[in-house]
């Protein structure tokens, strides 16, 4: 049953966050992503082999928190305003709409357990949301090439230096999975994402038994 909650939210949240990647970068000027029809909702057109099916399943069977990620949407930063100041923009959005997300369904979860305290269902999709999008502001926020927190690092870097960063890129995913096979991910990130999830369970107060 967990599984069938978690997974449509989870398809959600990454689909959610990839067109937020695109509309903040039409909005600045490249509209790639629309011309190559990914400011989309269309599960289709998002789908990451590695990141949307043999992540998630990994999670599962690790007994993770779960998570996972989608097909980049494209983004020609020379189409851009300004390269460096919109790219960092088009970077946080992803992340943002994922933290957005989270504040919803704080708020909605509390509104439930103050009105329907009996409807678990309704309880277990709010709270599986706020785990789901939590872990993957936090996920793409790490300063990893090609995540989305190194984007907005380099924003902040002298050119030449962020330059050299982001030529890391190549081998990033495959020192994000080599942290995530090691455990070196869930010892960084699980314990920031339980102390932030804690207090939003604080917050909304009430009991939620298993999660």
């Amino acid at each position: 049953m967990s599984a069938i909650v978690y997974l449509p939210i989870l398809f959600f949240s990454i689909i959610l966050h990839e067109y937020a990647h695109g509309y903040i970068a039409c909005r600045n000027g490249d509209d790639t992503a629309l011309v190559l029809g990914r400011l989309t909702f269309n599960p289709l057109k998002h789908i990451d082999f590695v990141g949307s099916i043999m992540v998630p399943l990994f999670c599962l069977i690790m007994h993770w928190p779960l998570f996972g990620w989608a097909k980049p949407v494209p983004v020609n930063p020379y189409n851009l305003n300004n390269i460096r100041n919109d790219m960092a923009k088009v970077a946080f959005a992803g992340p943002a709409s994922n933290l957005i997300l989270v504040l919803i369904s704080a708020l909605a979860l509390k509104l439930t357990v103050m009105f329907m305290p009996n409807f678990a269902l309704l309880i277990q999709v709010f709270v599986y949301s706020i785990m789901i999008n939590l872990l993957l502001a936090l996920f793409n926020l790490m300063p990893i090439p090609p995540l989305d927190g190194s984007k907005i690092v380099a924003r902040f870097l002298p050119a030449q230096t962020a330059n050299k960063y982001m030529r890391f890129e190549r081998y990033g995913m495959l020192i994000v999975i080599a942290l995530i096979l090691t455990g070196i991910f869930s010892k960084i990130i699980v314990p920031i994402f339980y102390f932030i999830f804690n207090l939003i369970l604080s917050f909304v107060g009430g009991s939620f038994n298993g999660f």
